[in-house]
């Protein structure tokens, strides 16, 4: 029988006062066919936190319907589109 992944708690952010809006996209949201959007919180930063499998996840935030790297996030991988993905890990 095979063991069941439990999902972990993970929370992310993003510092943008000006924007509109501000979504999360991944491998684990199929990129942009299921974005998490994140909340405004007083302060100017955008708030979520989601169950996430463990494992490696690759990850961006859309500001605005622009592409944005996680300035907090210092584990990045290349990507076929000339940018890079962050990662975070689960476990």
């Amino acid at each position: 029988m095979a063991k069941r992944q439990e999902t972990k708690w993970q929370e992310f952010a993003y510092a943008a006062p000006e924007a509109r809006s501000v979504q999360l996209v991944g491998d684990f949201t199929k990129w942009t066919e299921h974005p998490v959007d994140l909340k405004r919180g007083k302060d100017g930063r955008w708030y979520t936190a989601l169950g996430m499998k463990p494992g490696v996840h690759r990850y961006r935030f859309l500001v605005d319907g622009e592409w944005r790297d996680d300035p907090s996030c210092e584990a990045r991988v290349a990507n076929p589109y000339g940018s890079e993905d962050a990662i975070r890990r689960v476990a």
